[in-house]
């Protein structure tokens, strides 16, 4: 009976369909966003969101390849190495090659498209992690330190390297994640309180720093961190100069109101918002759609993410269970790292918000996490049915 249950009917539609929905209403704003300064410009109007279906359409394919592959193909070390190996010389090309954007040297032309390797060492990073923690299990506990000290420093060296391009906003993210996986990996307690302490020690003494030093810590082609401590806090103070990308946010989010001024009605996208289509498309989404529809988008992807890692948490298998907590964080990270620095929480970093904003690069990136959780979801079930 269970043996002739086929894989496509162990599908994950609480994770499948918010992923498709949250992808349309992105490819929507995408438009929204680009449209009006593209067509101004005297290109077509279409063009940024063509762009962004041409990655969205591979993006299903690359979902429907990793759903159809057997979960075992995941664990291959020899595959996992390669994928690390070619991810360090795409790095390596873009700190020495890159196209250079806002200051920082990310991504690579190919074909008329540009890819920003830095997207995928979030994943690929992860992957590595769950698989050499899974594998060690028993001496993550009795030795933590030395058995983790060698897959951590080669993920900390990538980190650096995309930290030198500079790209300290993705190369953040990438350190939390490596945070929360080493976390859930079995270790002691005891080393998740000394992290939390030593975090909020470390935060503490790094802002009060950059403000003692006024970012002289920063070398020049670095100061625009100096500038954005400096204005996160109160942005109104330079609203014309560093805090300009902040300022025009609040206005962006309060002219929407409640309800919003209507799909494609934006002030702010017309110049007053920098490059509103990336780090700033929430921003653009409260505006048009307003804020009911802003929270429900929120709370669809809420939703997706508490799936995710509820699926890591019941897995039984340890690598499964890292596999989906670590791409589970990610996408929690992303979310709180781009709000947060929209809404003035902590400095703007440049993350982009998952599913929304344009970038093909994260959004393929993010569609091979779902398309990995997608078949672990279904293992998990086969494995509860007796099916192996």
């Amino acid at each position: 009976m269970p043996n002739k249950v086929k894989k496509r009917h162990l599908l994950d539609y609480s994770i499948l369909i918010p992923y498709l929905i949250l992808c349309i209403i992105g490819l929507i704003m995408v438009y929204s966003s680009t449209s009006y300064l593209l067509l101004a410009n005297g290109s077509n109007p279409a063009s940024s969101v063509i762009n962004q279906s041409i990655f969205w359409v591979l993006s299903l394919i690359v979902i429907a390849l990793l759903y159809k592959m057997k979960i075992g193909v995941l664990k291959n070390q020899r595959l996992i190495m390669a994928a690390i190996a070619v991810l360090t010389i795409l790095l390596l090309i873009v700190l020495f090659f890159g196209e250079e954007r806002n200051g920082a040297k990310g991504w690579l032309e190919i074909a008329g498209f540009s890819i920003q390797p830095a997207e995928y060492l979030k994943i690929i990073a992860i992957w590595y992690l769950s698989f050499t923690l899974s594998q060690r299990q028993m001496s993550v506990q009795k030795n933590f330190i030395a058995t983790v000290k060698r897959p951590l420093l080669l993920v900390l060296a990538l980190t650096v390297l995309v930290a030198s391009l500079p790209d300290f906003g993705n190369a953040t993210v990438i350190f939390l994640i490596i945070i929360v996986l080493l976390l859930a990996s079995g270790v002691n307690y005891f080393y998740t309180l000394i992290v939390g302490v030593g975090g909020i020690i470390f935060s503490v003494i790094t802002i009060w720093l950059i403000n003692v030093t006024q970012g002289k810590l920063f070398p020049g082609r670095l100061q625009y961190i100096y500038h954005r401590f400096e204005i996160f806090q109160n942005p109104f103070s330079d609203e014309l100069n560093n805090g300009h990308q902040m300022v025009n946010g609040y206005y962006a989010m309060f002219n929407g109101g409640l309800f919003g001024r209507g799909l494609g009605n934006s002030i702010q996208k017309k110049g007053f918002l920098q490059e509103a289509q990336t780090d700033f498309i929430y921003a653009i989404v409260v505006e048009e759609l307003g804020v009911i529809m802003g929270i429900l988008i929120l709370a669809l992807l809420m939703f997706m993410i508490a799936r995710i890692i509820l699926v890591g948490i019941r897995s039984k298998d340890p690598f499964n269970s890292l596999l989906c907590i670590g791409i589970g964080s990610m996408f929690l990270i992303q979310v709180f790292v781009n709000l947060g620095g929209i809404t003035g929480i902590i400095p703007l970093t440049g993350i982009t918000f998952p599913f929304l904003s344009q970038g093909g690069s994260s959004l393929l990136m993010l569609s091979i996490c779902v398309g990995f959780v997608l078949n672990i979801s279904a293992d998990e079930k086969r494995k509860s049915l007796g099916i192996y």
